[in-house]
């Protein structure tokens, strides 16, 4: 029994498909897969390897029923024109229940045995009354699912920017975290209008060389670094990473773009921001201090020595009154006093 990769659905998931019988699928080819949801067509991408598996995480399981026959293909035409009407319906019943959600797209499987509506909202939405009034309308079960921006572009988007089919709706099989940091490394604008897909994200295209960028920077020497070249010494000022050449700045203060092949070595490298915080707090401790600041600090710490609410008159701590348990120093304290009371000039 062989096993193949399916992209079946349309949220386009991947999954093994096996094959119930010992016919032979080539790429490309549409089936009837049964999956958990029930009948759907997927597309044939190749053979279940371990190699193909590698690059898939958790896929969903299911069987290949038989090729996509020419009643099925009337029934997939059905189902499509049908679409925008049942999208239609399923809108104004949420008007009419005042529901605050956005319906995106509705699929309905092969053989009509569920319908899944798509929707987008900023908060949770109770479609209890929704779900009952679209299973009686369209007799069949209905099933909510709540999707984001990205989703949504996945399921409407076209063409992007580049002039080809957006990422989201042709290979990728999960939406790759993308963040400002790494348009910033790639040198790309940072117009968010430039930058930003269908989805009015970040475009996922930015996350496909960023590993590279990083692989390649990482043997770059830093921002700030001192390096020895063909021409003497130098400052990097500033990194071209793809091509891999430096902005140095020379001890005469020219300003040049070398290859990064041509550093001989590295005599001093950047300092990060908490090694120069600590050399500062060092610096710091370290100064000497003015006249002036000795003498407020002399007269702070007379101050508290006059201000001491623990001594006594006679000059003795409480600490010294109260213990009483040493004979000498019971001794030592009469001498003392006996010493204040007749003074040797007496």
């Amino acid at each position: 029994m062989s096993k193949y990769i399916v992209r079946y659905g349309t949220m386009r998931n991947l999954g093994v498909m096996a094959s119930r019988s010992d016919d032979q699928f080539r790429r490309g080819m549409e089936v009837v897969v049964r999956t958990d949801r029930g009948l759907e067509v997927g597309q044939v991408l190749c053979e279940s390897t371990e190699d193909a598996l590698s690059h898939l995480d958790q896929p969903a399981n299911g069987t290949i029923v038989r090729a996509v026959s020419a009643e099925d293909a009337t029934d997939i035409d059905t189902i499509d024109g049908a679409r925008l009407s049942n999208i239609e319906i399923c809108k104004r019943h949420a008007e009419k229940l005042g529901l605050a959600m956005k319906l995106v797209d509705v699929e309905q499987l092969l053989g009509r045995q569920r319908m899944v509506v798509y929707y987008l909202s900023e908060e949770r939405v109770d479609f209890r009354e929704l779900v009952k009034v679209l299973a009686s309308e369209f007799k069949t079960r209905v099933e909510m699912k709540q999707i984001g921006a990205r989703d949504e572009a996945k399921l409407l988007a076209d063409y992007g920017d580049c002039g080809k089919p957006v990422c989201c709706n042709n290979h990728l099989v999960k939406m790759p975290p993308v963040s400002m940091k790494m348009a910033k490394l790639q040198k790309a604008t940072l117009d968010p209008t430039k930058i930003s897909g269908r989805c009015g994200r970040l475009k996922c295209c930015l996350r496909y060389e960023f590993d590279t960028y990083l692989d390649i920077q990482r043997e770059l020497p830093k921002v700030g670094s001192h390096v020895v070249t063909r021409n003497g010494k130098a400052r990097v000022i500033a990194q071209q990473i793809i091509a891999q050449q430096l902005l140095v700045e020379t001890e005469d203060h020219r300003r040049i773009l070398i290859e990064a092949s041509e550093v001989l070595s590295v005599t001093r490298k950047a300092e990060t921001s908490n090694s120069s915080g600590a050399k500062e707090k060092a610096a710091i401790k370290s100064k000497p201090e003015s006249g002036s600041q000795r003498k407020s600090s002399q007269g702070e710490k007379t101050k508290g020595r006059k201000q001491n609410p623990s001594a006594s008159k006679d000059g003795s701590s409480e600490q010294d009154n109260a213990d009483t348990s040493s004979p000498k120093k019971k001794r030592r304290r009469s001498r003392r006093r006996r010493k204040r009371k007749d003074p040797p000039w007496n």
